[in-house]
């Protein structure tokens, strides 16, 4: 797989019938290793070990329904009183990330109502907050260290 604009992390990789897994901490499971999981266990391990986010407030792949169609989050984190901080849309390193891929988690914080978005390729990340009242939003230069309250 190839270097992604993350630090460098240690990942549990395996291997079965030519096929390899990593580990994912959250899921405590191993996944097939495609690009994009590559991209979603640099971000997981980021937003934990330089964002201090607990694992505890962390859910990964979970499937809601958008207009009747099922969807599926990459990350979302959860503040404590269970209102959903932060939604993570991860993209293979091939893919540009443009309209579409911020129309498609405009589309999931419709029904999520996240304070921050954050969208990645892996190599180009992106991030921006909400003011949920006014229906706009504002890009920053990072998303905000976990500070418990």
């Amino acid at each position: 797989m190839q270097d992604l604009n993350f630090p460098k992390f240690n990942y549990r990789f395996k291997s079965t019938e030519n096929k390899v897994s990593i580990f994912d901490i959250i899921r405590k499971k191993f996944v097939v290793l495609q690009p994009e999981e590559w991209v979603r266990q640099h971000c997981i391990h980021y937003l934990i070990s330089k964002k201090n986010y607990p694992k505890s407030l962390i859910n990964v792949e979970k499937e809601l329904t958008i207009n009747g169609l099922k969807k599926r989050y990459d990350i979302v984190i959860f503040n404590p009183n269970g209102s959903i901080f932060l939604i993570v849309e991860c993209k293979a390193p091939k893919i540009t990330i443009n309209q579409n891929t911020f129309d498609q988690i405009a589309r999931y914080n419709l029904k999520l109502n996240a304070t921050y978005l954050m969208v990645t390729n892996g190599l180009n990340h992106y991030y921006c907050q909400m003011d949920l009242e006014e229906k706009k939003y504002s890009f920053l230069k990072d998303i905000p260290t976990y500070k418990p309250k």
